[in-house]
């Protein structure tokens, strides 16, 4: 089993930047990928980003290519979620998942590890 807990969701204006924290804990060998998505109420789950438990390789939605950037702190077992020129579309609750296997990594029912989610809200 893998834990993961978020954190570093809040309140920002259009064009803020935000950090999110993603701490792994127990089996964290047994993860492939560390993925991120975000969800809004009525919404379909959305993929974000993700990137390999090794860190060598991450990948990014369209969406938020070029503004947001995933990375990981191998001594922490810690991922984060750079946010940059946020924008009121990228409200959203936002989950950290963890995936055993190597794969289609954009797939969330494939996620193996999820954690209870942190908010960011993005005002004009």
């Amino acid at each position: 089993q893998v834990q993961l807990v978020e954190s570093g969701g809040g309140l920002v204006q259009a064009e803020d930047s935000l950090r999110l924290s993603c701490v792994a804990s127990g089996r964290t060998s047994s993860a492939y990928y560390i993925g991120w998505f975000r969800q809004t109420p009525g919404a379909a789950r959305e993929f974000v980003a993700a990137i390999t438990w090794s860190g060598d390789k991450s990948y990014y939605s369209d969406s938020v290519k070029g503004r947001f950037t995933i990375s990981k702190d191998n001594r922490e077992n810690t991922v984060y979620l750079q946010m940059n020129n946020l924008k009121p579309q990228d409200t959203a609750t936002y989950y950290c998942a963890g995936r055993r296997l190597w794969g289609d990594y954009s797939r969330g029912l494939e996620y193996d590890y999820w954690g209870q989610g942190t908010q960011v809200t993005v005002s004009l």
